[in-house]
């Protein structure tokens, strides 16, 4: 009994810590039945360029933040539903190693840890409390998710005209596909209501044509990347019952590998 009142305090003491890092401008963390079961920095993929953040995994939430004085404090804080996150695997990249694709409805975008083994850790933590999650409170998994952002670096050329970037010739994104596209090509908005219900975003103008022909009932058509088809969304160029004993009975074993922390059963 002092074991588990001595854990739910410890557990409920570095729930506060987290929240208090993020200040007024995050949102409140701290709820009954929710546990803290990891934290760790990553490296996640700007539109620029790598960019480490703060990752804190939660028995049903993920949150990341940006960092200030060295992890002390946040800004930017992302709260992400477990039931919403779907993970792919993916080989080690220009810019990064040991890094994984992480899909979201609204977004998706690639990560990377300082070796293999936390990147296993992380990805089988996430899974396994994304499941625990999914069967103990019956919800149902996404099934609708972003395209990732290719990398503002990846390409000097507009991936629909092909019309080189200059000073005056900026790069933007397709909300829709994740291309990198200029604004030519990209003039048109349009509602995609996985990312946001009624905002509309920039899209270029093949996906504008497509989302107009699906509304209609035409089929789309099928094609070659550059011409026809948008990105995949994996595209490798980026930016409480009974089952409430198996995690009220969690001690504080703690693994340390490099920056990543996780708490075992």
């Amino acid at each position: 009994m002092m074991d588990l009142l001595t854990f739910e305090k410890e557990n409920q003491h570095r729930i506060q810590a987290v929240e208090n890092s993020f200040g007024t401008a995050g949102r409140p963390l701290s709820k009954p039945g929710r546990f803290l079961m990891g934290e760790g920095r990553l490296m996640k993929q700007g539109r620029r360029k790598p960019q480490p953040k703060d990752f804190y995994l939660f028995n049903d939430l993920l949150v990341y933040g940006s960092i200030i004085l060295n992890g002390r404090w946040h800004k930017n804080q992302k709260i992400i539903p477990l039931e919403d996150i779907q993970l792919e695997d993916m080989e080690d990249g220009v810019t990064m190693t040991n890094q994984w694709l992480l899909r979201t409805p609204s977004k998706s975008f690639f990560v990377s840890a300082s070796s293999f083994k936390e990147k296993q850790a992380w990805m089988n933590h996430i899974e396994e409390c994304r499941l625990n999650l999914l069967r103990e409170n019956r919800r149902q998994p996404g099934s609708v998710f972003a395209s990732s952002w290719i990398p503002d670096q990846a390409t000097y050329r507009c991936m629909r005209c092909l019309g080189g970037f200059t000073g005056t010739k900026r790069r933007h994104h397709c909300r829709s596909c994740g291309f990198v596209v200029c604004n030519t090509c990209s003039k048109q908005r349009a509602v995609i209501s996985h990312i946001h219900p009624t905002k509309k975003l920039r899209v270029c103008r093949l996906c504008y044509t497509n989302n107009e022909k699906e509304e209609s009932g035409v089929p789309r058509p099928r094609g070659n990347s550059i011409s026809k088809d948008p990105a995949p969304s994996n595209y490798n160029l980026n930016d409480d019952d009974d089952d409430d004993d198996d995690i009220y009975v969690l001690m504080l074993i703690m693994t340390v590998q490099n920056s990543c922390l996780f708490l075992n059963k």
